[in-house]
């Protein structure tokens, strides 16, 4: 099937899969590119320092690097679930090119994101690969190694785990609508991108359900614990940075 101009298939899939493909509604908000720096401008120091802000203001988290940590996977579901949807229900990824991808570093969870332009590209796991971890989780955790001095192994637990947290969505909805094709497509497109090099080694996927090998130290967030898929079985008492690489 062939991708529609407002992706509509994505609708009923709740709004982590959601992308809006329209103009954004202030000319003011700046592109992903912008944010990552891929696109020199000042708006990438604003835009991302003032998402990981807004994240500790709500979560009351007095440790920036924490909040860095739930910002990145906030955006990283937002990205794989559509990139995901799109490749499981049209067999089509549209082109997330960050310089066509708008954000409001201001919106709630999930991210807000415009897409500008539907340019259909194919479904395959090399394809996603590039569109979302390429093109977008790449360069999004060089900026907060760089800004927060977060692990690597972190950033990449995080992106695995929304990974296999979209896919896990999916494949549920999949079959709450007696959809087996689209679950089965899931399940492959989801393992084939875990084994790729920049996610291997992150965790273990076991049917639908993942173990990272890394902690997003959301355990560390007033009144947080941890999460189900999380290398800990309870929140742990020293400190998580060996445990976060």
């Amino acid at each position: 099937m062939d991708l529609d101009a407002d992706l509509a298939a994505l609708r009923p899939l709740g709004g982590f899969f959601l992308l809006r493909t329209a103009a954004p509604p202030r000319s003011t908000l700046p592109t992903l590119a912008r944010a990552y720096g891929i696109e020199k401008s000042d708006v990438y120091e604003e835009s991302v320092t003032f998402r990981v802000q807004k994240v500790a203001d709500t979560l009351r988290v007095s440790e920036p690097r924490v909040a860095a940590s739930i910002a990145q996977q906030g955006l990283a579901a937002r990205l794989w679930s559509a990139a995901l949807g799109c490749a499981v229900l049209y067999g089509h990824v549209p082109d997330l090119d960050a310089r066509l991808l708008h954000w409001d570093p201001d919106g709630s969870a999930p991210d807000d994101l415009w897409l500008t332009e539907v340019r259909p590209l194919p479904g395959d796991a090399g394809t996603l690969a590039a569109v979302v971890l390429e093109g977008h989780l790449e360069p999004l955790a060089a900026a907060l190694r760089a800004r927060y001095r977060l692990a690597p192994g972190l950033l990449r637990g995080n992106a695995a785990s929304a990974l296999a947290g979209a896919a896990r969505q999916l494949e549920g909805w999949a079959r709450a609508h007696a959809r087996p094709e689209a679950a089965a497509r899931t399940r492959a497109r989801t393992a084939e991108l875990l084994a790729h090099p920049l996610l291997a080694g992150a965790g273990t996927l076991t049917g639908a359900a993942f173990r990272r090998r890394s902690c997003c130290l959301y355990y560390r967030v007033p009144g947080g614990g941890v999460c189900g898929d999380c290398c800990f079985a309870r929140p742990p008492r020293s400190s998580p940075r060996a445990a976060s690489g």
